[in-house]
């Protein structure tokens, strides 16, 4: 009887805290970045998602350790090059801008965010008619090191918790 009270608290818990969940995931001190394609032709967006894969690989290294809004904008401002170097790896055709840059409305796992000028590193390559990439470089929503998702173990928490309830 007393793991079957557990077990509905803990569903009950689960519920309200999903009914309440907040509309706004990425705070207000972010930096975003969006990648837009030349075109939604394969070629053009695969060459987006190489060009995406190794801009936050390089972005990632510079920023996983970095706590403060201020020192992730130094670091991503002074990254530039790099980029650039990167995207000249696949086209010379393309347009940087890091700073405050346009984003349409975006529903993302349910959740809209509004239209605006954000704080951001925005990547044209081509004309930029195609699909884009966008997601928050600091903090580091999108940017995951692949190694330590290797390392990750699942476990369902209510099983556990009912483990321990005799």
């Amino acid at each position: 009887m007393k793991k079957i009270v557990i077990f509905l608290f803990i569903i009950m818990v689960v519920t309200l805290i999903i009914s309440n969940k907040s509309n706004v995931l990425i705070p207000d001190k972010a930096i975003r970045i969006r990648i837009i394609a030349n075109s939604n032709n394969l070629k053009d967006q695969e060459n987006k998602a190489i060009i995406k894969n190794e801009v936050n690989s390089l972005l990632y290294t510079k920023l996983k350790d970095i706590d403060s809004y201020s020192e992730a904008e130094k670091i991503i401002g002074s990254s530039i090059s790099d980029i650039k170097s990167i995207i000249s790896k696949y086209t010379n055709d393309y347009d940087i801008n890091y700073g405050d840059n346009y984003f349409p409305d975006k529903t993302y796992k349910g959740v809209n965010y509004k239209a605006g000028n954000y704080e951001s590193l925005v990547i044209k390559l081509g004309n930029g008619k195609g699909r884009n990439f966008w997601c928050v470089l600091f903090p580091p929503l999108c940017m995951i090191d692949e190694n330590k998702l290797n390392n990750i173990s699942y476990k369902f928490f209510v099983s556990e918790l009912l483990k321990g309830v005799k």
